[in-house]
């Protein structure tokens, strides 16, 4: 790790402020998905909001999950806007995961900082507003662009009720030059990812009952069970190279562009060989040549087994038919893709494959968006992120993971470019979750770069 950003992060006054701030809402639990903490912490971004010296807050709590929105105004007439788009809830931290600490008290070992949000996303609150107070502090208080922060409650369970929010203020965020995605990564070699795009995704439950109880297993050559029948279900929807085959999918999706298609070849470091290391997979990859990879991963849809559940599976054994089985799934989506039509197709597909049986219920959608990264604003941030990175920068037109951009710009039309201080083992989502102490204080840098740069 640098010294010299080790030596700004403790000597620096107000980033040292801010990490005190973001102490106090790692501890505080803000699970959408198990309806804790919400309005909560919602609260005490307001009450930080005011205290940095916002012109306006607005605290909302409408719908499912509360908004926030700040206001930092310029006193320049013709003043550019530039959004930060966040979200204050996290994912839980339950007995399934290892933590070295305690996951919902921040701790600093070895040059890195943990705890559950510290990446995903509550740090990149703290070090956004640290990098404006910055700014303010070094330049004596004017700001050469507006400056607005936007944080949702719900990001973690497809942004329940974001749209019915961007819908509400609109008017005070269409016409924005530049909105500043949640969070991004550096990748292996560090380099600092800018990403103008994320899949969607649709999640649905699948469930069988196959008799009114369990039945004695000596029944097993001459009736059928919930487990079987679904376990041949699923096997109809997936080839053994991993592609869909639901009638249409494919049909619908739009393909990458020439822009798009190299600048995914040229930065996107993701390979067979470093996934495998990465995750130490005992199973092949589905897809061994790199273009095909790549393809595959940025560009095209997914069907993924989050979890199955049926029968007996305590200590010993218990020699039965289970009557019941489910399955919890998802398909990752791409541009051309939407959730309801493709649960649609997944059910005309179980029907037309003789699984009637199976009983499909949805649980959470969202679009996908992608950018080819040429909006005059994007390229801006991209230069300034060359500037400021020894490492050098990997521009992608998206990412594999999900997020409500398409919500975003559907509404706003505004050009969107996600990075961040995360790093490529930052565990988001998993136990240990984390960001480099260097990281941190580089998305400082970069910030107050780019809120410096409308002068």
């Amino acid at each position: 790790m640098s010294e010299d950003k080790l030596r700004i992060f403790e000597e620096d006054a107000i980033i040292q402020e801010y990490f005190e701030k973001l102490k106090v809402l790692v501890s505080k639990k803000s699970i959408f998905a198990q309806q804790i903490g919400l309005l909560d912490v919602a609260s005490l971004l307001r009450e930080y909001f005011y205290e940095a010296g916002a012109d306006e807050v607005v605290l909302d709590a409408s719908y499912a999950a509360p908004f926030v929105m700040a206001k930092f105004l310029s006193n320049r007439p013709d003043a550019k806007t530039l959004i930060f788009y966040n979200h204050y809830d996290t994912v839980p931290a339950d007995g399934d995961q290892i933590w070295t600490g305690k996951p919902f008290e921040v701790s600093v070992r070895d040059g890195f900082i943990y705890g559950r949000g510290v990446d995903d996303d509550k740090g990149h609150i703290t070090a956004r507003l640290s990098a404006l107070k910055k700014y303010q502090a070094e330049s004596g208080g004017s700001l050469p662009v507006n400056v607005i922060f936007i944080v949702e409650g719900a990001e973690e369970s497809a942004s329940v009720d974001l749209e019915r929010y961007l819908d509400k203020y609109k008017t005070d965020l269409v016409g924005a030059d530049l909105l500043v995605w949640e969070q991004g990564h550096r990748n292996q070699l560090h380099q600092l990812e800018i990403a103008g795009g994320n899949k969607g995704i649709v999640t649905f439950d699948l469930q069988v009952d196959s008799a009114a109880l369990d039945i004695h297993s000596s029944y097993g050559g001459v009736i059928d069970s919930a487990s079987w029948y679904l376990v041949s279900a699923l096997h109809s929807m997936r080839a053994t190279d991993g592609r869909i085959l639901i009638d249409g999918i494919y049909d619908q999706v739009r393909e990458p562009n020439e822009r798009e298609l190299a600048l995914v070849e040229s930065h996107a470091l993701a390979n067979p060989a470093s996934v495998t290391e990465l995750y130490g997979l005992t199973l092949p990859v589905l897809v061994e040549e790199r273009r095909e990879f790549l393809k595959r991963l940025y560009f095209e849809p997914s069907i993924t087994i989050e979890g199955l559940s049926t029968g007996y599976l305590g200590q010993g054994v218990k020699t039965i038919i289970p009557a019941q089985a489910q399955a919890k799934m998802e398909v990752r989506l791409v541009p051309g893709l939407d959730p309801y039509d493709v649960l649609e197709k997944i059910r005309l597909h179980l029907a037309k494959h003789g699984f009637e049986q199976v009983r499909v219920a949805f649980t959470l959608g969202e679009k996908s968006y992608r950018s080819d990264m040429s909006a005059p604003s994007i390229l801006r941030v991209i230069e300034l992120a060359e500037q400021l990175t020894p490492e050098g920068v990997a521009v992608l037109p998206t990412s594999p993971g999900t997020g409500p951009m398409h919500t975003v710009f559907e509404t706003l039309e505004v050009p969107i470019a996600g990075f961040g201080m995360g790093n490529a083992n930052s565990r988001d989502h998993a136990g240990d979750e984390n960001v480099s102490i260097a990281d941190y204080v580089s998305h400082v840098e970069l910030v107050q770069a780019l809120i410096a740069s409308y002068e």
